[in-house]
């Protein structure tokens, strides 16, 4: 629930701090020392011990390695480039709609792998990066992009339930709070705003946000009672996948497609060891370099770092309350959201998205250590009554940013190629919605999602280097200030808002 803090609604930019890694240009890193947040002296030991990578994938529950590489040339009815949600979604719509399609999914790595398993779990019903995004730049469409968008969740869940997929699925809503004094009368501005088109929302005072989450910064909170499940990303991906196995997909890992080639009424995906050759192809890569160059201006990478803590006591949990167990957000440009994990910790994840230069990528990026002693001290600030927990994650995964903050769609090789991305960090449950729409196209199925201004528009692209990185970091720094000047966005902002332009995860 991304919802705009300054009274007018249209501003809708709500924005991740993102910066740029200082090994990847000396000027993009001129801002980057500027807003550098010294740690107190328990937050460092509260690192001692982390363990750098995604809590979700230290899991004993992972499937074994039983999906082989492609080998020698294959061919299919359907194939689908990526294993992540998007394409595992795809994989079992298409089964569904026609169980005699061939379908064989590739993926680079193993399921759950990448950005499916390194994000906080949170499964949104929201199709468009929040109500206030959707409105304001579909503003025709939004009321059934709201009606879509609950029908997604809902059928998410009903999924989960129907095929007993074990991913400690919860329906607990989310919490966007208030922790500065002019973020309280925008959120509550933003209820009547959104009441038209169906978005019950409940304005919590302070002393009912804090009953619920006991946090001395919290002044009050809009609360989205059931637009917001929590979930383990890896086990649904994982359910997912089994699913599509049972389904008849064929499924193949460390399988990189390297490149695509058109011939004739084909397309063939090159691998190290082999290819795949279909008439239908939907490119499901998301933040992975894109195998068609016009997708390269489309999408960038941006890293989200994410702590996980131990278990806490029972005493500490009685500190903290958190009965209810709902996801969080604060209300501010540069944000923080959280929720507990089924075995009794806390994932603190968000403020700082690391962009690097030219569009960096890779295994290398996942450990932004940088940021974490500053989300450790962000951790102990909302919650004093914590000092001396212990972090035992850490970890930073990739998103797919566009300019618009949600999902879009396209087609190459006269339409024999579809690709879906773009997601902006609200994938998990966005993703259905994704490979269903991509599903249609590819199908030529007819559907009322299919018309949707959403579907069938493209964002405005990302400019080349240097200056992609400059305005990434330029942005950032303007971010900053209005986060300390009572969200007052500057005219670079403003321009941005007004080209539909920004960047946010």
């Amino acid at each position: 629930m991304r919802i705009p803090t300054e009274n007018n609604a249209g501003d809708c930019c709500q924005t991740h701090l993102i910066t740029s890694e200082p090994e990847a240009h000396p000027i993009v890193w001129t801002f980057a020392m500027v807003f550098s947040n010294i740690p107190s002296s328990h937050v460092l030991p509260s690192l001692a011990d982390v363990w750098e990578g995604s809590y979700w994938l230290d899991d004993e529950v992972e499937p074994e390695n039983d999906a082989s590489r492609v080998v020698g040339n294959l061919a299919a009815d359907l194939l689908i480039v990526g294993g992540g949600f998007t394409g595992l979604w795809a994989a079992i719509e298409a089964k569904q709609h026609n169980s005699s399609l061939d379908v064989v999914l590739v993926e680079g790595n193993a399921v759950a792998r990448g950005a499916t398993g390194q994000n906080g779990g949170f499964v949104a019903a929201s199709l468009t990066h929040g109500f206030a995004n959707g409105l304001e730049r579909w503003p025709n469409d939004i009321a059934k992009l709201s009606a879509l968008g609950q029908e997604n969740l809902n059928q998410i869940e009903k999924f989960v339930t129907d095929y007993k997929i074990d991913c400690d699925w919860m329906r607990v809503g989310e919490m966007d709070v208030a922790t500065e004094e002019y973020q309280v009368e925008g959120l509550q501005d933003f209820i009547e705003v959104a009441k038209p088109y169906g978005e019950e929302l409940v304005w919590l005072d302070q002393a009912e946000t804090r009953r619920r989450i006991n946090s001395p910064t919290y002044l009050g909170a809009l609360f989205d009672p059931d637009s917001v499940a929590i979930c383990d990303p890896a086990r649904l991906a994982w359910g997912l996948r089994d699913v599509a196995l049972s389904l008849g997909v064929r499924i193949f890992e460390h399988s990189l497609v390297k490149s695509l080639d058109e011939s004739g009424d084909r397309v063939t995906a090159k691998t190290e060891f082999g290819s795949v050759t279909a008439p239908r192809v939907l490119l499901a890569t998301n933040a992975f370099p894109p195998l068609l160059r016009r997708l390269k201006y489309l999408v960038v990478p941006v890293y989200d770092s994410v702590l996980v803590t131990e278990p806490l006591s029972e005493q500490q949990r009685r500190d903290i309350g958190w009965a209810g167990n709902e996801g969080v957000s604060d209300a501010g440009n540069q944000f923080h959201y959280y929720r507990p994990t089924a075995d009794g910790r806390i994932l603190w994840g968000g403020y700082d998205a690391t962009y690097h230069y030219r569009s960096g990528f890779g295994p290398e990026h996942e450990h932004s250590s940088k940021s974490w002693p500053k989300l450790a001290t962000h951790f102990f600030s909302t919650f004093p009554q914590l000092e001396g927990l212990r972090f035992e994650y850490a970890w930073s995964g990739a998103i797919d940013t566009c300019t618009r903050f949600s999902a879009f769609w396209g087609s190459a090789m006269g339409d024999k190629v579809v690709y879906v991305a773009g997601y902006t960090g609200l994938g998990v449950g966005a993703s259905r919605f994704g490979a269903a729409v991509a599903i249609d196209k590819l199908l030529d199925r007819q559907t009322d999602r299919r018309e949707l201004e959403m579907v069938n528009t493209l964002p405005i692209p990302f400019p080349p280097e240097p200056f992609r990185a400059a305005g990434i970091n330029f942005t950032r720094w303007s971010l900053n200030q209005a986060d300390q000047h009572q969200g007052k966005r500057n005219i670079w902002l403003r321009t941005l808002d007004r080209f539909g332009m920004g960047f946010d995860s």
